[in-house]
């Protein structure tokens, strides 16, 4: 009996692992290269440096995730006609907030993103400083 439960759960699970896929088909240019290789590298230069949205921890380029392959199409499409990076990523940007960019913007909301580091290096100074007096006096 115990031989059985684990193929039993598998022929449970298995459904739904197959309905979780999506059903719908990719866009056109989420894995197809532009002809043009300047605006290809042009758009893989943009998609590396923009967060998926789902994945969080992958740039566009490299996730897997439907809407990942989306926002590559997106790119491409805008890159072959005619749109500069730095406006698509506006555009991104400005449609999803400043977090779908790996680098971004300093402003009132990511500040402290960028003094957080600087905040902490200072903090290490001052330990380490007052730790090597206390050294020296002894």
């Amino acid at each position: 009996m115990r031989g059985m439960a684990v193929p039993m759960l598998m022929l449970m699970v298995s459904p739904v692992m197959v309905s979780a896929q999506s059903n719908v088909p990719p866009a056109a240019l989420s894995d197809t290269q532009l002809p043009d290789a300047r605006q290809e590298a042009e758009a893989r230069a943009l998609m590396e440096t923009l967060r998926c949205l789902v994945c969080q921890g992958q740039s566009i380029a490299d996730s897997d995730a439907d809407l990942a392959g989306d926002m590559r199409a997106l790119v491409r499409r805008r890159i072959a006609a005619g749109e500069q990076p730095e406006a698509i990523r506006a555009w991104l940007v400005q449609r999803y907030g400043s977090w779908v960019s790996y680098d971004p913007p300093l402003d009132a909301v990511t500040w402290p993103l960028w003094a957080l580091p600087l905040l902490l290096l200072v903090i290490g100074a001052v330990v380490a400083r007052g730790s090597l007096k206390r050294r020296s006096r002894r």
